[in-house]
């Protein structure tokens, strides 16, 4: 049992973190083992800057109360574990899509993106979406064709007349 000191550093802990996570999501992890639940916080811990908990639903409240996070405060029922972002929200959502199609019992009851609620099956739409870093990805590889098609296309005209000058030099062997 948490002395009522100890639940006052954790709900001071807590808000700090709801303010600085970019998203929360809130599941209930009811009838999934414990090695599949670790298996879960291995997952969040190394693919990014996320956090993974499970805490007394009272003090998720209090914490919640005046923050971002108090949209979800009715979702704070039965065994409840929040995992948070405070970074990219849809690779943290595309690990908790693809842990609760892995686990039946794993529920998503949705959660806040950026101080907006949203449900479940938003959650499982933003985990389609591709990561920060793919995007980021994309973006550069956008950025760089044009400038490579340019270097081909002034290139041409040189790599022809070598071409013909070549072709002339074997004809006249």
């Amino acid at each position: 049992m948490l002395t009522r000191a100890q639940k006052e550093e954790q709900i001071a802990d807590l808000k700090e973190k709801f303010g600085r996570a970019t998203c929360v999501y809130v599941a209930d992890y009811r009838g999934v083992d414990v090695q599949s639940v670790n298996q879960l916080r291995r997952r969040i811990r190394t693919e990014g800057e996320f956090e993974y908990r499970v805490t007394k639903n009272s003090v998720l409240r209090l914490a919640a109360a005046d923050s971002d996070v108090a949209g979800i405060v009715d979702q704070f029922t039965g065994p409840t574990a929040i995992a948070m972002s405070y970074g990219d929200p849809a690779g943290l959502a595309k690990i908790f899509d693809d842990f609760a199609k892995d686990h039946d019992a794993f529920e998503v009851k949705g959660g806040v993106l950026q101080g907006d609620v949203v449900s479940a099956k938003e959650i499982a739409t933003l985990a389609t979406l591709p990561s920060l870093d793919e995007l980021r990805g994309k973006i550069v590889g956008l950025l760089q064709a044009p400038a490579s098609k340019l270097a081909r296309l002034l290139n041409e005209p040189a790599a022809q007349l070598a071409r013909i000058m070549q072709a002339k030099s074997k004809q006249d062997t």
